[in-house]
């Protein structure tokens, strides 16, 4: 079941991404996924359900794949470093078009709004809290931990804009090269220096392997 409506909240996010939100119909979302108009109905009560639960499904990944397992490190440099490579390799892996259609929230209810800005804000606090963590033991640049967050969120979320699976950089060069760009954007002990060795499995993705 659980299966079923992630794959219809996938194939869902795809066509509103290409199409629009307003553009896109229900009949359309139910012959992708092969299901009749009336069938998607038992998944779903109507449009604006359909984009608030694929907002919800982006929402239990995060907490599931990137802040579940951040939580557990209490370090906040290897924590900061777990939050930028799995999120970032989750969108490599599954695409972004989940991640493009939170930018959606004004065609939710207010109730729904609030909501998912709640999980969204969980996330927000999460990451700035690990900055200035990272403040207080003289590790993060001068900058400023919530602008420093602000600008985390906006890199990590344009991947999803810019990466395309069929393309020519592969999934392991592109988390990487961002993880180092991320990294070395906040953090004092990054400057002057790579923070990864040479071999391109990132520790976190070595991390998930094991698991």
């Amino acid at each position: 079941m659980q299966d079923r409506a992630g794959h219809i909240y996938r194939v869902a996010a795809e066509i509103m991404w290409r199409r629009g939100y307003a553009a896109t119909s229900m009949n359309e979302i139910a012959d992708a996924v092969g299901l009749t108009k009336a069938g998607i109905y038992h998944y779903i009560r109507g449009k604006e359900d359909l984009l608030f639960k694929i907002m919800s499904f982006a929402m239990d990944v995060v907490e599931e794949d990137v802040m579940g397992p951040a939580r557990k490190v209490s370090e906040a440099e290897q924590r900061l470093r777990v939050i930028v490579e799995r999120h970032v390799n989750r969108i490599l892996e599954v695409g972004g078009a989940v991640t493009i259609l939170l930018d959606e929230m004004s065609a939710l209810t207010p109730s729904h709004q609030r909501t998912i800005r709640s999980r969204k804000r969980a996330y927000f606090d999460l990451v700035r809290t690990t900055l200035e963590q990272l403040a207080s033991e003289g590790k993060l640049r001068d900058v400023d931990p919530t602008v420093a967050t602000f600008c985390l969120f906006g890199m990590i979320l344009w991947t999803s804009r810019w990466y395309r699976k069929d393309g020519e950089i592969k999934p392991q060069d592109a988390l990487r090269s961002f993880s180092e760009l991320a990294l070395n954007a906040v953090l004092r002990s990054a400057a002057g220096g790579s923070q990864f060795p040479a071999d391109t499995t990132t520790s976190t993705q070595k991390a998930i392997r094991t698991q």
